[in-house]
């Protein structure tokens, strides 16, 4: 009896740090890309390496390892295609800058449009010759 009221203490003591890795291992394998699927996070993907890479992310937390310390070691195995989102860096200025760019572009351009098409001509007055042609023609269709 001792000895199971010693385990159960161990497992209670130890469940709070085994949920927090579990916690950490989700968060982790949200933000990491899987590479062999496409458009899946290491968490959704039921992939072999997903799984590997899981395992590793586990390994690595259970080794002390901070949050950072792992991703930084998936980006130097895989490229930073791994980020699922990637990091804003002078290399990536492009990929996060190009989306508002081309809004800001569009949202020109069709303020430009719209201001043109309200300032076009407007129709010219007709002049008598054309009123009475006008007239003319429209009597003419009136008739049976």
């Amino acid at each position: 009896m001792k000895h199971l009221v010693v385990a159960l203490a161990m497992l209670a003591w130890s469940c709070p740090g085994l949920a927090d890795i579990d916690a950490r291992e989700a968060r982790l394998a949200a933000q990491l890309r899987c590479v062999v699927c496409q458009n899946q996070t290491v968490g959704e993907s039921n992939a072999p390496l997903a799984t590997d890479m899981r395992r590793e992310i586990r390994a690595q937390l259970q080794a002390g390892r901070s949050d950072e310390q792992v991703l930084a070691f998936f980006e130097q195995r895989y490229g930073s295609f791994v980020r699922y989102t990637p990091p804003l860096r002078p290399s990536t200025w492009l990929l996060w800058g190009l989306p508002f760019a081309l809004g800001l572009a569009g949202l020109a351009a069709l303020v430009g449009t719209l201001r043109r098409r309200n300032q076009a001509e407007p129709a010219s007055e007709l002049d008598d010759a054309q009123r009475e042609r006008a007239r003319r023609l429209l009597n003419d269709e009136a008739a049976p």
